[in-house]
């Protein structure tokens, strides 16, 4: 009887350190790359609020880069980093080389936040950044596995998932820009 205690207790104590570790990897963990290749450190954002966006050149919701562009512009001088996340993932709907998106970006919405190389945001090989914003095991919040191109996951000051936005839902929503003005 003592040692099915001992034994339940173990598997209670290592759950519970799995729990905190998971909440303490923050953004700032991550490196990626930008759009021309070159390293990005996400730890240089700390103190920052940062929306993380898995975009698409040939999507209905494509438009929303405008959004996007008009949210940046507003909120920019506040601290509010956009980071755009190309990706191929949703009935191959970014076929483009990183060259051809940021000319894409760059003449139809006029992009002026950071767009990132293209990555795998779902399925066994999204990369280590979406994991953690997709996975509760990782993050710590929530499961919110990426239903469609231009999901938002916002990112608080502290480097931690604080809520995301489905992929319909507008950059320029309450919710977000609450989230925003939120000191």
């Amino acid at each position: 009887m003592t040692k099915k205690i001992y034994t339940i207790a173990a598997f209670l104590l290592i759950g519970c350190m799995l729990t905190l570790t998971a909440q303490k990897k923050t953004l700032y963990d991550f490196k990626v790359k930008d759009i021309d290749g070159k390293p990005y450190d996400l730890a240089k954002l700390k103190g920052k609020k940062v929306l993380i966006v898995n975009v698409a050149s040939k999507c209905g919701l494509t438009p929303q880069y405008a959004q996007l562009e008009e949210l940046y512009q507003k909120y920019k001088d506040q601290g509010l980093i956009i980071l755009g996340f190309p990706s191929n993932d949703f009935k191959e709907q970014e076929p483009g080389t990183n060259a051809e998106i940021k000319e894409f970006c760059t003449l139809n919405y006029g992009v002026t936040f950071p767009i990132m190389d293209k990555i795998t945001v779902v399925g066994n090989k999204k990369v280590p950044l979406y994991k953690w914003l997709t996975e509760k095991t990782e993050n710590g919040k929530f499961d919110a596995e990426v239903q469609w191109n231009f999901q938002k996951f916002m990112i608080d000051t502290d480097g931690q998932v604080s809520g995301y936005v489905l992929p319909k839902g507008s950059p320029l929503s309450a919710e977000i820009i609450s989230w925003i003005e939120k000191p």
